[in-house]
């Protein structure tokens, strides 16, 4: 494809995904999915604009946005919406594509897609904000709906946001509809939202735990990267459990735990209020437990671990901290974030699987391991429909049963095409991306997106 630009990130997640899909028996037992997958990997729609806006000194200011529609074979697009500078189209399309597969994992109804700005929200005053997101709404209402694209929050897109967003579309289409995830509990959000990745993705490495003999998390150090809503509530919800938290981090440095007492929930409660300002981790008053270290991640400084989970950002752990990980004792690692580990990463954890067999490390990717918090957005639209609000327990108990099933429909699909030796674990990266690549690939065909000879 010489004649498109280098698109670094989606290229990469293509490539994992079709990697695992050659690497199984699904193209020999339906060599028919090779076209769907070829269709599938170009959106349906991209959507570009310019966002022109007034900063507090009166100066027109302006910035790119996009909403990649990437696939709408099992629901309306759905995925998140990312302010922050190094947004493009590459981020959002690489986004978009594992959304698809994601949503598909939740086995709720919803389409793939991911859309953002190169704006930058740090440093801006609320007013600057408000100003930004009404005017990018007063573009993309027009490309989006209940039935048609229910955009969600994501990096540098929290309540804030989503509340004057949803206020700009409200007066825009001059509707109230569940149009967009993540909104105020008073005006038709979810509980459980904020939470949901990051117990989501706990309640699904527990079931790791369990299925591999490794019991619970009682005792368990988990390093965690990352100090944003994934990993603040993974960590409460492992401290909850027995674990011991050992490490957060931000792009500034990482926190490690000296003592044996991890993080704190204490700890936890300091950091939100830090991030809530908007302010790095750098202002953090760590006692004598915790260690600052300045521009480092924190998978070579944790000491002994038991469970890893990147829950920052993409490409957070590379093949030589996969190594230093396994070297540390690592037996788990699941992804809180999107594509949080290189193609090289993944390559020694699924190496060292098919060596090391029950004594291996085991690892998921964010597709499923993560899925919890666009599992919940569903939720949130299916009581928009029904203008009803779910209890607590009620969504807890529906977002446990979506990672469950996540897990073992990723479990089961490996062991139904992808060849394992006796005592190895089956591939999770393998398992999901070819369970919620089926389920997309076959809802397409029944509705003529693609079609075969036969």
């Amino acid at each position: 494809m010489s004649n498109l630009p280098s698109e670094p990130e989606f290229e990469q997640a293509y490539k994992e995904l079709a990697y695992t899909l050659e690497n199984s028996s699904l193209f020999q037992k339906h060599p028919e999915y090779r076209t769907a997958l070829t269709v599938a990997s170009i959106p349906e729609r991209v959507i570009q604009f310019r966002v022109v806006w007034e900063d507090d000194n009166g100066n027109v200011q302006v910035n790119r946005g996009y909403r990649v529609q990437f696939n709408s074979a099992l629901g309306p697009y759905k995925g998140g919406l990312r302010l922050h500078p190094s947004v493009n189209l590459s981020i959002l399309k690489f986004l978009g594509f594992e959304q698809i597969f994601k949503n598909a994992l939740t086995g709720l109804s919803m389409g793939g897609g991911k859309g953002g700005a190169d704006f930058d929200p740090k440093g801006k005053s609320d007013a600057e904000i408000r100003r930004f997101c009404c005017a990018f709404m007063a573009e993309l209402h027009k490309h989006i709906g209940a039935d048609t694209d229910v955009p969600a929050g994501d990096i540098g897109v929290g309540g804030r946001e989503i509340g004057y967003m949803f206020g700009a579309y409200r007066k825009a289409a001059n509707r109230f509809e569940g149009v967009l995830t993540g909104k105020g509990l008073s005006w038709g959000g979810s509980l459980i939202r904020p939470e949901a990745t990051g117990y989501g993705l706990v309640y699904y490495v527990g079931h790791m735990l369990e299925y591999s003999g490794a019991g619970s998390y009682a005792g368990k150090r988990v390093a965690l990267s990352g100090s944003g809503n994934v990993a603040q509530y993974a960590a409460l919800k492992l401290i909850e459990l027995g674990a011991t938290v050992v490490s957060l981090s931000d792009s500034k440095g990482a926190l490690v735990a000296t003592g044996e007492s991890g993080i704190t929930v204490e700890d936890i409660n300091a950091i939100m209020a830090i991030k809530e300002a908007r302010q790095s981790l750098t202002t953090f008053q760590h006692a004598g437990h915790v260690k600052w270290i300045e521009g480092a991640r924190p998978w070579l400084h944790v000491g002994k671990v038991d469970i890893a989970l990147p829950c920052a950002t993409q490409n957070e752990v590379s093949k030589e901290e996969a190594e230093g990980l396994l070297a540390a004792g690592c037996k788990f690692v699941a992804e809180g974030s999107n594509m949080g580990c290189t193609l090289e990463a993944i390559e020694v954890f699924e190496n060292n699987r098919k060596e090391k067999k029950g004594e291996a490390v085991w690892y998921a990717p964010g597709k499923a391991a993560n899925c919890g918090g666009v599992a919940v957005s569903g939720l949130e639209m299916a009581q928009n429909s029904q203008r009803l609000n779910w209890t607590q327990a009620e969504v807890d108990e529906k977002l446990k049963d979506i990672m469950k099933n996540a897990f073992f429909n990723g479990l089961n699909t490996a062991k139904t095409y992808v060849e394992a030796a006796e005592g190895e674990l089956p591939s999770l990266v393998a398992g999901s991306n070819i369970a919620g690549f089926v389920k997309v690939a076959q809802a397409m065909h029944d509705q003529g997106d693609w079609w075969s000879k036969n």
